[in-house]
């Protein structure tokens, strides 16, 4: 069976195209720029060489029949037509409380969906075009989302709720609900495999770490707490977002600056993190460089980010009574070895033993990281959330043909 997995931002379309039961990607690459001058799709060639084609892309529904183009086509395809393609998966980013694992997207489904707009006004719109898009192309084709939120919704009310007056949650769904959920969901399921551990008596925290980032803590394989909250701003400092601050700083920063709520959103979201505070980028490779070179704010910026980073490590292995793995993956997790020396450095006392030479020459491969006296064992595991959609998306439809 062949699933086309599709990730649909504002402005762009990633995507890869699966055989289900080898688990090989048949194709893959992104449409950058939509709606925009200069749009185009970047492709992988099977040789491993990459193929652009520069045409204008006024919308995605556009832009989703160029990807079928181009999979079907005589130069570039990989399938004949587009029926032998037997579902789409969509990363969907919002589900609100409604959605506690991955859905077949009928009429009823999307009215919910859209219904939590307003909790992911910059994702949810998006990926809903995508999923319009392959409904105008190919009407009867399957279509799944899988919800970033969906994993968190095991967390308990205690781990969720907001110390805010309680009818702000029933009138308006104010409350932590989490992201990275199906990266967080893969890098526990190989752990448990990795290890040869049940699920059940098993203690987690998951660290999915780049230019987005967030910290799970994961209890007989299920969620229960994790670093972002009602929207992904809260939690780790982040390449471009401020991630925790008091909140009695934002009506300080907004009067001092004469911010409305978007100029404020756009200062936390777009100005912070890493970037605000370093002045040089939101790119930990060239924040580090900086370090070397003598930059003393970049060396202030890789302190607050590593140290975030240890504290939700520190607080969610007391949450759970203790850990038993700690998992890292993201761009920053896989392939930066000094963020996993940095943050795991002091955390011996809790039976961690890092081994420093394998960690510093491993990235972006599965490994154990710890030594084998170490008591809490530490692990690299590149996230695969494309795959997880696409076996979700498998095991929904598989009995629909």
């Amino acid at each position: 069976m062949k699933i086309l997995v599709l990730n649909c931002g504002s402005s762009s379309i990633k995507y890869q195209l699966f055989n289900i039961e080898t688990k090989e990607v048949l194709a893959k690459g992104g449409i950058e720029k939509i709606g925009l001058e200069g749009s185009f799709l970047k492709f992988n060639l099977p040789n491993g060489e990459k193929e652009t084609i520069t045409t204008p892309i006024p919308e995605h529904t556009t832009g989703v029949r160029l990807i079928i183009d181009v999979l079907t086509s005589e130069k570039y395809g990989v399938v004949k037509s587009i029926e032998e393609i037997d579902a789409v998966g969509h990363r969907t980013v919002h589900g609100g409380e409604k959605f506690s694992a991955s859905t077949l997207l009928t009429d009823e489904v999307l009215k919910d969906f859209v219904a939590c707009n307003d909790l992911a006004p910059l994702h949810n719109p998006a990926n809903m075009k995508g999923i319009e898009a392959v409904k105008e192309i190919a009407p009867d084709m399957p279509q799944v989302g899988v919800f970033d939120t969906a994993f968190h919704q095991t967390m308990p009310d205690y781990a969720y709720m907001y110390a805010l007056p309680y009818e702000l949650y029933e009138q308006y769904g104010v409350r932590r609900y989490g992201f990275h959920g199906t990266s967080h969901r893969y890098i526990t399921k190989r752990a448990l495999e990795m290890l040869g551990i049940p699920a059940e008596g098993s203690r987690i925290i998951t660290c999915h770490i780049g230019n987005g980032g967030s910290i799970a803590a994961v209890k007989d394989g299920k969620s229960v707490d994790t670093s972002m909250g009602l929207t992904p701003l809260e939690g780790l400092m982040m390449g471009t977002r401020s991630g925790d601050v008091d909140p009695g700083a934002i009506p300080f920063i907004m009067d001092k600056l004469n911010l409305d709520s978007r100029g404020l959103s756009d200062l936390l979201n777009k100005k912070s993190g890493v970037a605000g505070v370093s002045g040089v980028s939101s790119d930990m490779r060239e924040v580090s460089a900086a370090q070397e070179a003598g930059n003393e704010r970049a060396a202030l910026a890789n302190k607050m980010y590593f140290y975030r980073i240890k504290k939700y490590i520190g607080a969610y292995a007391a949450a759970m009574g203790g850990v038993d793995a700690i998992v890292f993956a993201g761009g920053v997790g896989e392939n930066q070895f000094d963020c996993r020396r940095e943050v795991l450095a002091g955390l011996e006392f809790m039976g961690i033993e890092l081994d420093q030479e394998l960690n510093e020459r491993t990235r972006g491969e599965e490994k154990v990281l710890s030594t084998p006296e170490s008591k809490v064992k530490v692990l690299l595991i590149p996230t695969d959330e494309e795959l997880m959609i696409a076996s979700d998306t498998y095991e929904i439809v598989k009995n629909m043909k």
